[in-house]
């Protein structure tokens, strides 16, 4: 859904650049593309037989072996995830309920556990969900790695998109068979601001308000050194030493 909307898009921009040249712009033919293309009302525009469950076969990766991943029928879109931010900070996982019976498999997403959050989306209104306070998608499956296989079928091409380029996908036009897979390949060290939305699995729990308070306090008498040592990584924050010559940088 949102993949075919970003090709639009990009294909729109790439004909006619001198329409996009401002944000505004850019935001309201964005808007414009995902009405037209039928998403809010995908049971009249979008056919069933171009839902997940009838274009590829999904599989995702668990204890180390590859098993059927029951994708209600519905789903037209899926999103998978290695950290709780898309589409502009939206956060499509959310954080699961352990009141829940259906969350109580899943965990909070964290950016260090080798797992690929997988999220569907019914129509464009599903989407607009993410807006609320705690709003989320369909939590799927949470696992080391995901595999679609596409056969032959009603579609010619669908869409994807990897980090905000999209692109066509064409599909089987006989026996063969197109695999798209996703998988845990390794992790890095990043910088972080204090309150990053993602999180590590070595990270201590969430504290509680009180606790805040008092970690307030302790800050409050920590040196200006200690500080800039906590701050370091935030972009409003972050400076050169004054001993670094920024002209022999490059």
């Amino acid at each position: 859904m949102d993949a075919q909307i970003s090709y639009a898009f990009h294909s729109e921009r790439k004909l006619h650049p001198e329409k996009f040249k401002n944000q505004l712009v850019n935001q309201s033919t964005y808007v414009k593309l995902g009405c037209t293309q039928g998403w809010f009302f995908a049971s009249l525009f979008h056919p069933p037989a171009e839902n997940i469950a009838q274009l590829a076969r999904v599989k995702i990766m668990k204890d180390n072996k590859w098993e059927d991943l029951n994708v209600p029928h519905y789903i037209r879109s899926i999103v998978c995830l290695n950290l709780p931010s898309f589409s502009g900070g939206l956060n499509p996982w959310g954080i699961p309920s352990k009141w829940r019976h259906h969350d109580e498999k899943f965990t909070a997403p964290y950016v260090d556990d080798g797992l690929i959050e997988v999220v569907g989306f019914k129509d464009a209104w599903h989407g607009l969900v993410l807006l609320a306070p705690n709003g989320h998608g369909t939590r799927l499956a949470q696992a080391r790695g995901i595999k679609f296989e596409f056969h032959k079928g009603v579609a010619e091409h669908t869409y994807m998109r990897i980090d905000g380029e999209p692109w066509k996908q064409p599909l089987p036009k006989d026996d063969d068979t197109v695999v798209v897979e996703i998988s845990h390949h390794g992790q890095v060290n990043i910088l972080a601001t204090h309150d990053c939305r993602s999180k590590s699995r070595l990270e201590p729990s969430i504290p509680s308000k009180h606790n805040d308070v008092e970690h307030s306090s302790y800050e409050e008498e920590d040196s200006g050194e200690e500080e800039e040592r906590r701050k370091f990584g935030a972009a409003e924050t972050f400076k050169v030493p004054d001993e670094v010559d920024i002209s022999h940088l490059s």
